[in-house]
């Protein structure tokens, strides 16, 4: 491949074909950028959340309504939605059983700071699902995450948390390290952050066993934090025997093993760990678990609840510095119930494993029809192609594989022909209420983006 090309594509092409397809999507939207800029003022940087700036386009579409697998702007086009708010509405926008468990709750109040009988009906729904866990309930993944950490530290006595070199789990602080050199330090980019993290954390990179135990081997490790399949950067794979291997070696060592599904979920019903025999001591899982109302879960096992018991009871009264007040509330488990119950099932786990492959599938072949040095990654009812040859290692690997100026261009180019994929990477979902036609015109629209950048 000669060394200018970006991808695969010569670069003038590529600057040109951005440049068009900017134009086009700014000309189709004029009551966005409209009412964007009349409410610039009022945001940080003109929009409620920093992220919503990571999206590609001129400026960003303002949705009107949502639901199913489809979303409508307020400048009236009708979008294919497969980014599905970045897995937070897995199951499709607003599922009619969460709807109605919404309606229903919001008669009887939003919280309460006490249990409900749906409170422990959603509890056995979790173990019948995911497994014999003891659990816990927050808001988010992060505050899972956070708290799972602590309840590590807590009952292993030690200070340190293994994680892998682009590992995606929330904003959580002990996360925020990576791999430079062989030496583990704070990630590059932190916003405030003061402390150096290498005194809780240390970084290994996906699917090098050998590293993992030379890590473990020095005792300072609580636990080991993972996702079962990396995804915050282009999505790796882990090889034969790594799971394995991680269990095997976290038990050696006296370290816990903490799975974080809430990427993966969409891997099977009961998420990776289910679908693949894996055996943590605790399991976290956030995002799409409560149909998109705001929820997230973090279990332990049994034996891992007694340590913790045991270490708790003998602590001095005050504050744990785990929970928040708005966490565990009933409109929570309402919705979270008739998730597990009504929603997320086998049949809709068929469907959506059905239609990714379709996907895959249709993608695989205009790669290879237009002869583009790229890949094609499924897990479950996640699709992403990457922009480069394959399959990648670690998170090293997965950072020189990203293609920024490409994947924009991209991402714009299929939003302009009516396909919304998440802004982050070239993540794809597919839930319950895609339809086949929806990923025939996907994989039409990358045809027709990729015979332009390639031609």
């Amino acid at each position: 491949m000669p060394a200018d090309l970006i991808a695969g594509i010569a670069p003038d092409r590529l600057t040109a074909f951005a440049a068009a397809e900017a134009k086009r999507y700014a000309a189709a939207r004029p009551k966005a950028k409209k009412a964007l800029a009349a409410g610039d003022a009022v945001f940080l940087d003109g929009v409620p959340l920093h992220w919503m700036k990571d999206w590609p386009m001129p400026h960003l579409p303002l949705v009107a309504k949502a639901h199913g697998a489809r979303i409508e702007d307020i400048d009236g086009h009708a979008i294919d939605d497969f980014c599905l708010g970045d897995t937070g509405s897995m199951f499709g926008h607003s599922p009619a059983p969460v709807a109605k468990a919404i309606r229903h709750q919001a008669r009887r109040g939003l919280t309460y700071m006490l249990p409900t009988e749906e409170a422990l009906a959603a509890g056995r729904l979790l173990s019948e699902r995911f497994g014999d866990f003891r659990w816990q309930i927050a808001t988010t993944a992060t505050d899972a995450n956070r708290f799972a950490i602590r309840v590590a530290r807590a009952v292993t006595g030690r200070p340190k948390i293994l994680v892998f070199n682009g590992c995606y789990h929330g904003t959580v602080d002990d996360a925020m390290v990576e791999l430079v050199n062989g030496t583990t330090q704070n990630r590059q980019g932190l916003l405030g952050q003061f402390a150096d993290l290498t005194a809780g954390a240390v970084c290994c990179e996906f699917n090098d066993l050998v590293g993992v135990e030379a890590a473990l081997a020095k005792g300072d490790v609580a636990a080991i934090l993972t996702e079962p399949v990396m995804t915050n950067s282009c999505m790796v794979l882990p090889e034969a025997g790594f799971h394995d291997g991680l269990r095997t070696l976290s038990r050696r060592f006296g370290a816990l093993l903490i799975i974080d599904e809430t990427h993966t979920i969409s891997s099977g019903l009961g998420g990776y760990t289910r679908v693949h025999s894996l055996s943590p001591d605790m399991f976290v899982v956030g995002k799409c678990v409560a149909g998109g109302m705001p929820t997230a879960v973090w279990g332990m096992t049994a034996e891992v609840a007694d340590r913790y018991t045991q270490v708790n009871a003998g602590r001095p009264s005050g504050h744990s510095g785990m929970g928040t007040t708005l966490s565990a509330n009933p409109m929570q488990f309402a919705c979270l119930k008739t998730t597990l119950a009504e929603v997320m099932t086998p049949a809709a786990y068929a469907h959506m494993e059905k239609l990714a492959e379709r996907l895959s599938a249709g993608l695989r072949r205009v790669i290879d029809r237009v002869g583009a040095p790229w890949h094609v990654v499924r897990v479950g009812a996640r699709v992403e192609f990457i922009c480069a040859p394959g399959p990648l290692r670690n998170g090293t690997e997965a950072g020189f594989a990203h293609q920024p100026q490409v994947e924009r261009a991209v991402h714009t180019a299929l939003l302009n022909r009516g396909c919304l994929i998440a802004p982050f990477h070239n993540m794809m979902l597919i839930s319950p209420s895609t339809k086949k036609a929806q990923v025939d015109r996907l994989i039409a629209a990358f045809d027709a983006t990729l015979s332009e950048l390639f031609a």
